[in-house]
């Protein structure tokens, strides 16, 4: 039965593109061998840094913060990218897993709930098989960079990265449920009003 791209087989995709022999294995961090080991760390690195852009897979809109400990502040999970406040009026950022009140300096909230967008670091097994295979590419090419440093693989390298973020970039817009006449902007230039009627 087919599955999706494997942790052990997205470092071992990086593997390939230096020209070293595929592992068996990456359970045991401490057994692996430097290139693999580096190979591994390079693609934690890049998942975190994709998955920052915030993607419709990784991202919660509307979600409900209640208050934690101590009382009136609000503290987000763990894995937390990215976190903003639906109400305007509050402008808020993220401080290590507490949430930061801007405009009053403060870590304390009047309110019981805050409702926020958030974007989440998921694990790999979590991740869809576009995410997976853009993120095994764009690994791949920095992991060689590091390590070979050659020109000629790295623009090889890049073409299938540029591919894979396409093909990601177009699952993740079909997934998000917008066209274009979600823009006021895109919408007034066709000819649709504020009633959606056609001008």
């Amino acid at each position: 039965m087919a599955t999706l791209t494997s942790k052990l087989e997205a470092v071992n995709t990086m593997l390939g593109y230096i020209g070293e022999a595929p592992i068996n294995s990456i359970a045991t961090a401490t057994a692996l061998p430097l290139s693999a080991a580096l190979a591994k760390n390079i693609l934690d690195e890049v998942s975190r840094e994709i998955q920052s852009d915030g993607w419709q897979f990784n991202t919660i809109e509307n979600f409900k913060l209640a208050q934690g400990i101590p009382t009136g502040t609000f503290q987000v999970p763990a894995n937390t990218l990215q976190v903003d406040a639906v109400d305007r009026s509050y402008d808020i950022v993220q401080r290590g897993l507490n949430i930061w009140d801007r405009t009053k300096n403060t870590a304390t909230f009047t309110v019981d709930t805050l409702t926020v967008n958030m974007t989440f670091l998921l694990d790999w097994e979590d991740l869809p098989e576009q995410a997976r295979r853009y993120i095994t590419i764009k690994a791949g090419r920095v992991f060689q960079g590091r390590l070979v440093g050659s020109r000629e693989l790295e623009s090889l390298i890049m073409r299938d990265e540029m591919m894979a973020k396409a093909r990601l970039e177009e699952t993740d817009g079909r997934n998000s449920d917008i066209t274009i006449f979600d823009n006021y902007d895109v919408a007034s230039r066709v000819g649709i009003n504020r009633s959606g009627d056609i001008s």
